[in-house]
Formats: structure tokens, C-alpha cells, sequence
């Protein structure tokens, strides 16, 4: 019997949620071949594993073509731009990675025989008119509104997975990511966990975006990269929220880093960003059925994980 290890593929290797990711399959003991363009990824995130035999990173833009020599088992499709700085500042290279790149993708699993997961986003739904969101949610969307670029490019890729579902018979998985946070995300990203740590621990002020009762639903990364690995090995094609359903507003959020921080920032509000949405709730009866997952990590927990990450990467003493 053969103990070859299985390969994986992960584009956006160098990113927030597909360096973790990477860590995660080594672990579970795959070989691993990261992509990245490092247009908004950083080999800081992966300069740990420089060295280490079952990993390969190559630097490349997936919407360039993909080839791959040998064998691939997985692909896991997380190249893109994903806060709404880095896309609405590369909107065209935004579109591109969700089009050309989910396409050559998954051409490479389609050549490979290989399993393919799409990371998707709960931006699917737009400013939602159903709350919690539920997979079967078709979503509210403004396809030519400033976000637009990054909601319909991951639309468009959900429909291009399913399309090569169903008439090329491919196994694939599509994750639907609501807002997650932790360690390795950039402080200038514009999402409003590093912001608030950033401002706080600088002792500047924290802003909050109209009154602040825009809610949010924010899951630790490890439960996060753990529903997504459960995915990836179930036999389910269609999309699949992984996300933290304990929500809660802006404001509270705001107050819970200075607290946690001991910061003695003040609060100052700025006005609310086009299409910015109301609610943000995932419905995550699905993935606790299907895959037996829901998140272990409390909120008090991750977050003070995530200041302290931001306090070394700053070097502020506690």
C-alpha cells in the first residue's frame, strides 16, 4: 500500500486565511504548493515554512496560465484581494482573479483529477434582506456599486464551479467565509478588527462608521480553517457558510477592544461607506449538520490572541 502523501494546491498562499490554511494541511500531512502574486499577500506570513520539504511556494498570478508537473489531489481556489481597501483600490485585478483565475484553477483540477474548494464570502449576499443568511439566500447585491467589483466576481466564480460541477462531473466544494479575524491579517487592510487594535494600541481614535449598529459576526481563524478542512473532505458541492454566528454590533465591538486593550482611545464616528451592509449573521445549520463543525474559540479568547499578535508585529509592550 502506497504512503505517498497527497498534494494540495492553494492560491493566495500568502494571505491571512491561505497561509493558515497551508499550516493546516501540512499538518494533516499533505504536501503543499502555495501560489501568490503577493499583490495584497506577504511572504511574512509564510516565512516559516521556508525550508520545509513538503512545501513549495511559487509566485505567480493565477489569472496568468496554471501549470503544475505531477500529481495535485486538491485545489483550494483563495487568491483574491478580500477588504474593501485592497479591492476597491484594484477592482480590475479584483474581477480578473475572480473570473480568469477561478477558471484556470479550476482547469489545473480539472487536468489533475483533483477535488476543488472555492473560497467564497458572504459579501454573496450583499446587503441582506434575510437575517441570519441562510445558503438558499440568493442575497441582495448592487452589481455596479463600488463593491460590486468584489461581490459579483465571487458570484461569478460560485456559478463557474458549479457550472464545471455539473458538466464536468468535478468534485467541488464552494465555502461561503463570513467575517473572520486572528492573527496574520494586516492592520491597514480597512476590516474592522485590525483597525480597531491598531488605533487602540496606537492611542488613537477608533472609527466607527455611521452610529455603529451595523452588526458583525466575527469567528476565530482556527475554527474558521477547520470547518473549511472538513469541507474539503466531505462529498457536498453546494456553497456552505463557515462563520461565527454570535453577533454583535460595531459600537460593542469598538468598546470590547478598549477594553481588552486597556486603550484609553475615545470613539469618533465617521459617515457610513456606500453599500456598507446592516447585518451580518451567518446561518450555520448546514455546516453543524453536514460537517459536525461549529466554532470552539470564545470571543475574549481569539481576540486577545489576535492584540497580542498585533502587539509583538508592532512591538508595544504590554
Amino acid at each position: 500500500m502506497s504512503h505517498k502523501k497527497k498534494t494540495a494546491v492553494v492560491t493566495g498562499a500568502a494571505g491571512f486565511l491561505g497561509s493558515h490554511l497551508t499550516d493546516r494541511l501540512l499538518k494533516e500531512g499533505y504536501k503543499v504548493i502555495g501560489i501568490d502574486n503577493l499583490l495584497t499577500g506577504n511572504v511574512h506570513n509564510i516565512e516559516h515554512l521556508a525550508g520545509k520539504g513538503n512545501f513549495k511556494f511559487i509566485q505567480q498570478d493565477v489569472t496568468e496560465y496554471l501549470y503544475l508537473p505531477g500529481e495535485v489531489h486538491l485545489v483550494f481556489h483563495f487568491a483574491s484581494p478580500a477588504s474593501p481597501i485592497d479591492y476597491l483600490k484594484l477592482p480590475i485585478q479584483t474581477l480578473k482573479v475572480g473570473s480568469i483565475g477561478t477558471h484556470h484553477a479550476l482547469g489545473l483540477a480539472k487536468a489533475k483529477g483533483a477535488t476543488f474548494l472555492l473560497a467564497s464570502t458572504s459579501e454573496t449576499y450583499g446587503d441582506p434582506l434575510e437575517h441570519p443568511q441562510k445558503e438558499t439566500y440568493w442575497g441582495n447585491v448592487n452589481p455596479i456599486g463600488l463593491r460590486g467589483v468584489y461581490d459579483e466576481a465571487k458570484r461569478f466564480a460560485e456559478a463557474m464551479v458549479m457550472a464545471y460541477h455539473r458538466f464536468h462531473d468535478m468534485d467541488t466544494k464552494i465555502v461561503r467565509i463570513f467575517n473572520t479575524y486572528g492573527p496574520r491579517m494586516r492592520l491597514e487592510d480597512g476590516r474592522v478588527v485590525p483597525a480597531f487594535i491598531g488605533q487602540a494600541l496606537h492611542g488613537e481614535p477608533l472609527t466607527v462608521f455611521g452610529e455603529g449598529r451595523q452588526t458583525r459576526s466575527f469567528c476565530f481563524v482556527s475554527d474558521l480553517i477547520d470547518g473549511i478542512y472538513r469541507l474539503s473532505q466531505s462529498d457536498y458541492h453546494e456553497p456552505v457558510n463557515i462563520g461565527n454566528p454570535a453577533e454583535m454590533t460595531v459600537m460593542d465591538f469598538a468598546k470590547a477592544i478598549l477594553h481588552i486593550t486597556g486603550s484609553k482611545s475615545e470613539i469618533v464616528h465617521h459617515e457610513l461607506p456606500a453599500d456598507d451592509p446592516k447585518v451580518r449573521q451567518p446561518d450555520i445549520t448546514l455546516a453543524r449538520q453536514l460537517l459536525g463543525w461549529e466554532p470552539q474559540v470564545s470571543f475574549e479568547e481569539g481576540i486577545s490572541r489576535t492584540v497580542e499578535y498585533f502587539r509583538d508585529f508592532l512591538r508595544i509592550p504590554a
